[in-house]
């Protein structure tokens, strides 16, 4: 499938982007080329019924699990009280000299 010139203007009217003569022909191209690699997933056969051992792609378990972090909050917080941050009163902070 091609993306037009027409269809390209609209698409960029539909996100009010002002797009050039030269940008224009690029995202022609580049739509073009992304729905001709969509129309090809497409074609991927039905693997259902089909043993694990024989399928094209091994897929990963889902599995959640907490992402580690580099380092513990408690390094990084400047006030850290029973797992929770601790933050300055509001106002705390914008106290001037000019104020008693």
């Amino acid at each position: 499938m091609s993306v037009t010139r027409t269809d390209v203007e609209k698409i960029a009217a539909l996100a009010e982007l002002a797009v050039d003569e030269a940008t224009a022909a690029e995202l022609e191209r580049q739509l073009t080329r992304i729905l001709d690699y969509v129309a090809q997933l497409g074609e991927v056969k039905d693997d259902t019924g089909v043993a694990g051992d024989e399928r094209a792609a091994r897929l990963r378990r889902d599995e959640i699990a907490p992402d580690p972090l580099h380092r513990t909050p408690r390094e990084i917080a400047p006030a850290f009280q029973g797992g929770l941050f601790t933050v300055p009163r509001l106002g705390e902070l914008d106290r001037g000299d000019d104020v008693p």
